[in-house]
């Protein structure tokens, strides 16, 4: 019997899973980077959330406890859902939704309101546009004609 979960015992890995779970630890990995002074510059002015925090990702993407903490979840979600190939094509494909969503939100924003309070940053809406789609891309792309979806 084919075990076409791609989860369990002798069950060949199914790409759109490895994906899942790569993208899933790069979030854990950047979650815990947030937390990292040095990696982390201005860590002295990171706020739980609010446009005012200046703390920055490699000097580029700004963050805040809140924002770290987001990405530490959703990294972790991607680790879960990789356990199954249709866990792992949901996580990409909604996952990536959702980061469009955030893309145009940081658009439509103010960054100096209230509203901001992830926050974001130019850098961090690019970013955000990058992984939709590539998100979005890989979880298609790597289940496109499979019987495996289930």
């Amino acid at each position: 019997m084919v075990n076409r979960s791609g989860s369990g015992a002798g069950a060949a890995k199914h790409p759109v899973r490895t994906a899942a779970q790569v993208v899933g630890a790069v979030f854990v990995l950047v979650g815990v980077l947030g937390f990292i002074p040095g990696i982390t510059s201005n860590y002295d002015t990171m706020m739980f959330a609010g446009h005012d925090s200046e703390a920055k990702l490699l000097g580029l993407f700004q963050v805040s406890v809140l924002h770290n903490l987001v990405h530490l979840g959703f990294g972790v979600a991607g680790l879960a859902l990789s356990r199954s190939v249709s866990g792992a094509r949901m996580y990409l494909i909604a996952g990536g939704a959702i980061y469009l969503v955030l893309w145009l939100y940081g658009l439509v924003i103010d960054l100096k309101s209230g509203a901001n309070f992830v926050p974001l940053n130019g850098a961090d809406n690019w970013l955000h546009l990058f992984l939709g789609l590539g998100m979005i891309a890989l979880g298609v792309a790597l289940t496109r004609g499979s019987a495996s979806r289930r």
